[in-house]
């Protein structure tokens, strides 16, 4: 099967073209697809029987997602889904709310890249489980289009991304690109690029090549150690691309494209916690214009403990003393493993459930 979500409107045009179709078809089927996030071709009631049949004759249809469990946090304020691919495969996403102006939510949604991680990070419940395969285009679209068909229902959409779900998105390269600019194509979501974000462990070339693009999408990078025998341990991607290689890609990005860098740094006591580690990511980051998430860390095992507010506060203040603009995370979703680190196909083989 050839999905649908994976072709742009002019691919459509092509495609309709190709099989005797009218070509103004493909603007209603775009907007169908990724404006009114239909998971059936018969939903889309405007394009007729011929189209759908002839589509479906040339092998082209839309995959299925389906929810296998829905899990909501005890605060109402962040929703975890496992959603089951065609082939069988599970994948996680995470939906958060925030409050926004006039009592209206505001809603970020946590989206996956992979079916589990190759990057093996010690902290990360998906880097345990290695990696299965990469996402098409059309899963990684999928996650969102699913999230906004359930939003609908109150009349709320998406408004923010955030490629930071399961897998590290640049070893995705080309689906992520091509889903930055599907998502925030305006006959479909219409989801600004300022309102996007893309986590990395460290691709060195692919943060190149991101700031090559200069598109106006943020950019995060998980360091969570500065100096390379801790760092490579906690993090595989550290003897390829090591610290000092990771600073001249980031130097190259802000010199090519003017925007601030985030830097994500997990707090685990005993671990990484310490006036000596402070000092060290101040030199570290000391030359570019970033801002440091502290994320208290989601213990995976035994191994990674979550510091106490006097640690984390002391590392904050530590940091600030060195003219660094720095903030810890706000928690959301630890307790139902929807948090950073926590996210991993589990669950195969229940029944659907969906609250």
């Amino acid at each position: 099967m050839k999905d649908l979500r994976e072709y742009g409107l002019d691919e459509l045009k092509m495609i309709l073209s190709d099989l005797g179709l009218a070509d103004f078809r493909a603007k209603q089927l775009f907007e169908w697809i990724h404006k009114k996030n239909i998971f059936t071709l018969e939903e889309a009631h405007n394009l007729g029987k011929e189209t759908i049949t002839k589509l479906r004759q040339a092998g082209y249809d839309l995959p299925q997602m389906s929810c296998l469990k829905a899990l909501i946090s005890k605060d109402g304020q962040t929703e975890k889904y496992l959603l089951q691919l065609s082939d069988g495969e599970t994948i996680e996403c995470v939906l958060m709310h925030y409050d926004g102006d006039f009592a209206k939510k505001r809603y970020s949604l946590c989206i996956s890249s992979q079916v589990g991680c190759a990057m093996g990070c010690e902290f990360c419940a998906t880097g345990k489980q290695g990696l299965t395969r990469q996402l098409t285009l059309g899963e990684i679209l999928a996650q969102v289009y699913w999230v906004n068909r359930k939003l609908s229902k109150s009349n709320d959409r998406v408004g923010n991304i955030v490629f930071m779900g399961m897998g590290e998105p640049f070893h995705n390269y080309d689906n992520l690109i091509k889903s930055i600019h599907r998502l925030n194509d305006e006959l479909g979501a219409g989801i600004s690029q300022r309102r996007m974000t893309v986590s990395t462990c460290g691709l060195a070339p692919k943060i190149r090549a991101f700031a090559d693009l200069e598109l106006e999408v943020g950019l995060a990078i998980s360091l969570h150690e500065v100096d390379n025998p801790s760092r490579s341990a906690l993090m595989p991607i550290n003897q390829t691309y090591p610290l000092e290689v990771l600073i001249q890609a980031c130097q190259y990005y802000q010199e090519k494209t003017k925007k601030r860098l985030s830097f994500e740094y997990a707090l685990a006591s005993q671990v990484n916690v310490s006036k000596e580690k402070a000092m060290a990511l101040s030199r570290y980051l000391q030359n570019l214009d970033c801002h440091i998430n502290l994320i208290p860390i989601n213990a995976v095992d035994e191994r990674f403990q979550k510091p106490t507010k006097k640690e984390i506060y002391q590392f904050l203040h530590l940091l600030e003393s060195n003219g660094l603009k720095v903030s810890i995370r706000q928690e959301k979703g630890g307790d139902i493993e929807g948090a950073c680190g926590q996210l991993k196909s589990a669950y195969k083989g229940i029944s659907n459930h969906e609250n």
